[in-house]
């Protein structure tokens, strides 16, 4: 398929060099190992990390950390020499926010390249200065004009679990990398930004008789438990060459899913009996999690309505919407699923947010509807088993194959509901199962039937253990049309078992194709979506 190679921002790229060479690297490793320090070769405060995320016609966050106390500063320009640039001042980057902060640049034009420079003002010295760390990201066509250029996006999701950190004997988290080289408009992560519950050790002996051997700081050698060990799962991930470039060259969109806190948490959700926590307070644990995401997402925040909120609406021009849900933070606990009836404890999505995504539906007039769901549909994803014997489940599906019961009862409200409205083209993308799939859900399969036929596409994980594939539930009429998992649970990234997903719509066609990748770019499957005309 077609797709933009912009000439300008492969020369930008080519000629600074900025995260990928030698620029953000150096200054990230000295902010990690000292981050108040002032040394002869840090005589002021350091960049960190640099993003881009959740950029619209005319706005993007562009996100940043500093090393200590300092003013932030952004200048743009639709030029890579920056010939014409714009100055926004930015906010103190200080310790109560470990040093994060974000500017929400507004009025930029819409279908463009924006070249920016992040630098830091030193608040400890009037007249210190960091040198500019650029960046670069592509804003959307306006969502009422012509589609005069292809749009791509990349998914996948899961980085760095299982204990399977940076190694740089393979070149690192190499999986961003392939997906920066396709230069997609937009990455979106689909939850497990991080492994909050997953120690990282120096070592592990793989069955292959080698040795993974990873980069390991003190916040991440044992289970996060105060902010400071949640906020270090973050900077550890800034670490790696791969996640630099990508952040630094392509706009993202974080969605978050359980391991940002602990597996597989709800309101049921106990470590009493895991001596890996010496805090058991699952509430706590939860808000610093949560603190942790929210300060290192380059993410706009919602606002004073709900500061937490986290599932949004991002339109990509007319070719396309992204409906970016939650499906942790309004659940009801993990339970056995089986009820007949919806209640709080059925809840997944919870009603506020289901009925914000069937407006938005409604209202979208882009060709496609995607949903950045962060757990597939209809694959059993257990979760232990309760006092009394029976199967506890973490996703929407119950493990019954029959009529909708428990959370599948909202599952098929929604679906009920994008049908009576005439909504077409609704494809949905997730991770989660450490694998990669391509699932068709009909109503002619299955035992819920008020619903028109859609298609379900799966991809992670980010140098991740391995794992699936799961059993598919028939509820909603779920066939599994493609899928790769390892041959045996807990794979080590450089087995090789680690995906990631393309989407390209076309400008002329306004065809859609979905291509599951592996972890060296190679294609594994191929889909192409033709649209549904109202």
């Amino acid at each position: 398929m077609q797709h933009h190679d912009s000439l300008p921002r492969r020369r930008f790229l080519l000629a600074s060099s900025a995260v990928a060479g030698t620029g953000l690297l150096p200054a990230i490793l000295r902010a990690q190992t000292a981050p108040a320090a002032i040394t002869g070769d840090a005589a002021r405060p350091l960049l960190a990390g640099l993003q881009s995320g959740d950029v619209l016609a005319n706005s993007a966050i562009v996100w940043a950390r500093a090393s200590r106390e300092a003013r932030m500063r952004v200048e743009w320009s639709t030029t890579s020499n920056f010939a014409q640039s714009h100055w926004v001042r930015g906010p103190d980057l200080l310790p109560d926010t470990d040093g994060t902060g974000r500017v929400d640049l507004q009025g930029l034009p819409a279908g463009q390249d924006i070249f920016y420079r992040v630098l830091l003002d030193d608040l400890a010295s009037a007249n210190t200065r960091t040198p500019a760390v650029q960046g670069h990201f592509r804003t959307p066509l306006a969502a009422q004009g012509p589609a005069t250029r292809p749009f791509r996006l990349v998914w996948s999701g899961d980085t760095v679990g299982q204990g399977y950190g940076i190694n740089e004997a393979i070149g690192g988290m190499r999986i961003y990398d392939e997906m920066r080289k396709t230069n997609p408009d937009v990455f979106l992560h689909s939850g497990d930004t991080i492994y909050a519950d997953g120690p990282i050790p120096e070592t592990i002996a793989l069955p292959d008789g080698n040795t993974w051997k990873n980069i390991v700081t003190p916040q991440v050698a044992k289970v996060a438990e105060t902010l400071d060990e949640y906020r270090g799962r973050y900077r550890y991930n800034l670490l790696d060459r791969n996640v630099q470039a990508l952040g630094s060259e392509v706009a993202q969109i974080w969605q978050w899913d359980d391991h940002e806190v602990t597996n597989n948490y709800s309101d049921s959700k106990s470590v009493a009996n895991d001596p890996r926590y010496t805090d058991k307070n699952v509430q706590l644990l939860t808000a610093r999690g949560r603190r942790a995401f929210f300060e290192y997402a380059p993410l706009r925040p919602y606002g004073a309505a709900e500061q937490q909120r986290l599932y949004r609406h991002l339109p990509q021009g007319p070719l396309a919407d992204i409906f970016v849900i939650d499906m942790r933070s309004y659940r009801g606990p993990n339970s056995y699923n089986l009820q007949t009836s919806e209640s709080a404890e059925t809840d997944f999505l919870g009603r506020p947010q289901l009925e914000w995504l069937l407006a938005g539906l409604k209202a979208s007039q882009a060709t496609w509807k995607l949903i950045a769901a962060d757990m597939p549909i209809g694959l059993f994803v257990p979760d232990g088993k309760d006092a009394a014997g029976r199967s506890l489940w973490e996703a929407v599906a119950n493990g019954e194959h029959g009529v909708p019961k428990g959370r599948e009862l909202e599952m098929a409200r929604l679906l009920q509901g994008i049908k009576q409205a005439g909504i077409k083209n609704v494809v949905w993308l997730t991770a989660d199962v450490h694998y990669t799939a391509a699932h068709h859900y009909s109503p002619e399969r299955a035992q819920f039937q008020d619903f028109d036929p859609f298609w379900e596409f799966v991809s992670g994980p980010l140098n991740a253990g391995g794992f699936g594939p799961n059993e598919a539930d028939k509820t909603f009429g779920l066939d599994v049309v493609f899928h790769k998992a390892p041959p045996q649970a807990n794979s080590a990234p450089s087995e090789g078992y680690q995906f990631f997903g393309q989407l390209d719509i076309d400008h002329r066609s306004q065809a859609l194709t979905v291509v599951l990748k592996d972890l060296k770019g190679a294609s594994l499957y191929s889909k192409t979506l033709e649209p549904q005309r109202a």
